[in-house]
């Protein structure tokens, strides 16, 4: 397993960072500990939750599975999703992050959360409620480094110039959608966080499953998230996703390389990815994501794998402007 320094924060962490999201739903608990087991094994110290995966179960499982390895593992989750019936249980607001911080640390049975991510943005809450109630919980030591995931390059811009204006931490790293059939953080947020010397852990290198290698434009999934679940049909419905899906599937089947195990390693090898979130519903499913960590893929053959999909316009849609 491969090793990168995340951002500016000093911390080695695994090429792969393993996301908990199916621990107490598709996965139950001993297929759970199982996979967390196999991916210590594998060189794995970076494990990625939420306090909304399944109501909290995630982050419960995650917290009894690394009881006897705590100080040798990263562990990172989030705040912003609603946590409970209260009007207030959801957001930004300085009360909820504070009251979700307590619940996170209970459920996990740990004293402090090394990456905190904002899971999303807030609109009814002012940047800088959010920022200093960040700051005061590093101050207080109960998270080691604040982090962002799901915002627009300009909503962290601005957040990092408050930081630097206000003396307040900035942000790590950052956690955004990235495969090859979403590559919109190519134009701002990747270039953004490699100028600022963030930590880059992606999420979806599989896009939700389309880049498996089950799926063409006429061969669409009866069953399954890309069809049940209303936030994947609405990423991935349109017709031009199945289509690269196609493409690469035949691409990976030329070169003789599981799918999932190419996708995951095309996101690995971008420049300034520090790493890619996998995830797994069990230990068959999660070995060709580990054995990404294998494929050693050069600058030439990434440029090639990119073109079995667009490339997204410039910032400033000035197209011939690209090089």
């Amino acid at each position: 397993m491969e090793y990168r320094v995340l951002g500016t924060t000093g911390i080695k962490v695994s090429a792969l960072c393993f996301g908990t999201m199916s621990f107490g739903g598709d996965a139950d608990k001993e297929t759970s500990r199982g996979m967390f087991n196999r991916c210590l094994e594998a060189g794995i110290n970076f494990f990625d939750t939420a306090d909304v995966y399944n109501q909290g179960v995630a982050e419960e499982w995650l917290g009894e599975f690394m009881r006897d390895c705590r100080d040798q593992i990263v562990v990172a989750t989030k705040v912003w999703g609603r946590t409970g019936s209260d009007i207030n249980d959801a957001g930004l607001s300085r009360r909820h992050i504070m009251q979700a911080v307590k619940a996170s640390l209970r459920r996990m049975n740990t004293d402090r959360i090394d990456i905190y991510y904002l899971h999303n943005f807030d609109p009814d809450t002012p940047m800088e409620e959010t920022l200093r109630a960040l700051d005061d919980l590093q101050r207080q030591g109960k998270i080691l480094y604040p982090a962002v995931s799901n915002w627009a390059a300009w909503q962290i811009a601005k957040a990092l110039g408050l930081a630097d204006l206000k003396g307040w931490n900035r942000f790590a790293c950052i956690q955004p959608m990235y495969n090859l059939a979403k590559r919109q953080a190519e134009v701002e947020i990747l270039p953004l966080a490699a100028a600022e010397n963030l930590g880059i852990v992606t999420y979806s290198p599989l896009g939700g499953g389309l880049l498996t290698g089950k799926y063409t434009s006429n061969q669409k999934p009866a069953h399954g998230r890309l069809v049940e679940n209303q936030m994947y049909v609405k990423r991935y419905g349109q017709d031009v996703y199945y289509e690269i899906a196609e493409r690469f599937a035949a691409y990976a089947r030329e070169h003789d390389i599981h799918p999932v195990s190419l996708a995951v390693a095309w996101v690995m090898s971008h420049p300034h990815v520090t790493a890619p979130i996998i995830g797994a519903r069990n230990l068959e499913q999660l070995e060709p994501s580990l054995a990404a960590a294998e494929i050693k893929m050069t600058p030439e053959w990434r440029v090639e794998i990119s073109k079995l999909s667009p490339t997204p316009p410039p910032a400033t849609d000035r197209s011939e402007d690209q090089q």
